[in-house]
C-alpha cells in the first residue's frame, strides 16, 4: 500500500503571534504533528506527508523556520507546494536542503512510490490571492505525465480549480483549471486532485477527475453560500487526508479519508460486554 497524508493551510506565523489575532497556528500545526505519529500503529505506515500551501502566514523566514521545527518530529518525509501566503524564494531558501525543492522556477515536483506518482504544482502568483498555472508549469506537467505508466497519480496543489458556494474564495480559486484538465486528459492511469485553500474538507468530480480540499489543522473558512456572506473563519476542529492506495482484485482505486486533528474519547466497543 501507498499512504499519502496531507497537510494544509498551517499558516504558521511568528512566535508570540496569533493568526487573525486569534489563531495559535503553531499550536494546531504541533497537535498535527503528534496526531500523525501516534496514528500510525492504527493506520499503518505513511510514506509522505504533502503540504498543499499555505505554510506560513506572511511567508518570512522565521515563519518557515518555525513550520520546520514544528514539522521536524514527524517519523516521515514531507513534499510542499506554495500557495498564496507563501513567498516562493523564501520557501526555496527554507526547503533548500531537501532534494524536492528545484534550484530555481516554478515550486512544481515529481515523486514515485510503489503504487502511486505524486505531483506538486506551484499555483502561487506573488501578491495575488487567486491560483494559475504557468504556461511553464502546463508544459512541465504535459511532459512528466507523457513519461509515467499506468499507476494513479495523486496531483497536490493549493487553489482549487472548482467552484465551492463560498463566494469570496471562489473569487481566489486556480483561474486556469481547463488549461490543467486538458492537460491532465493525456493521463494514462487515475487521477486525483488535492488541493488547500478554503480549509475545509469539500470534494467533487471535474472533468471525470476526483478532488479534494483538505481542511485545516487549525482553522476553517466559515460555510457560507449566501450571496453577501463574509470572509470570516471559524475556529472548528481541524483535519488532515490521508490518500491511500492498494491494488487489489476487488477494488483498485485511491482512497481519500479524514483524520482529525487531536485526542478524542474512545474507542469504545459497540457491543461491550
Amino acid at each position: 500500500m501507498t499512504s499519502i497524508l496531507q497537510l494544509s493551510d498551517t499558516h504558521i506565523v511568528e512566535e508570540g503571534s496569533l493568526a487573525y489575532g486569534v489563531v495559535d497556528t503553531a499550536a494546531a500545526l504541533e497537535k498535527a504533528v503528534i496526531t500523525i505519529n501516534a496514528a500510525l500503529e492504527r493506520i499503518g505506515p505513511v510514506d509522505v506527508v504533502i503540504v498543499s500551501g499555505d505554510l506560513t502566514d506572511f511567508g518570512s523566514p522565521q515563519e518557515y523556520r518555525r513550520f520546520r521545527a514544528i514539522t521536524s518530529a514527524l517519523t516521515m518525509p514531507i513534499l510542499a507546494v506554495p500557495g498564496n501566503h507563501d513567498r516562493r524564494e523564501a520557501m526555496r531558501a527554507a526547503f533548500a536542503d531537501e532534494d524536492f525543492m528545484p534550484q530555481d522556477g516554478p515550486i512544481n515536483w515529481h515523486r514515485t512510490f510503489e503504487h502511486l506518482h505524486v505531483i506538486g504544482l506551484d499555483t502561487l502568483v506573488e501578491g495575488e490571492p487567486y491560483g494559475l498555472l504557468t504556461d511553464e508549469t502546463l508544459a512541465w506537467l504535459e511532459k512528466v505525465l507523457n513519461g509515467l505508466d499506468d499507476r494513479p497519480v495523486l496531483i497536490a496543489l493549493h487553489h482549487p480549480p472548482f467552484i465551492t458556494r463560498i463566494g469570496h474564495m471562489d473569487r481566489q480559486n486556480l483561474k486556469n483549471g481547463d488549461a490543467l484538465f486538458a492537460v491532465l486528459a493525456q493521463a494514462k492511469g487515475e487521477v486525483r486532485l488535492a488541493c488547500g485553500h478554503v480549509h475545509r474538507m469539500i470534494a467533487t468530480v471535474q472533468a471525470g477527475h476526483a478532488v479534494f480540499i483538505a481542511p485545516s489543522p487549525s482553522h476553517a473558512v466559515a460555510l457560507d453560500h449566501r450571496p453577501d456572506g463574509r470572509p470570516d473563519l471559524m475556529l472548528e476542529p481541524g483535519g488532515m487526508l490521508l490518500h491511500h492506495y492498494q491494488p487489489t482484485a476487488e477494488y483498485s482505486a485511491i482512497v481519500t479519508e479524514q483524520l482529525p486533528v487531536g485526542d478524542y474519547p474512545g474507542p469504545y466497543p459497540f457491543f461491550p460486554d
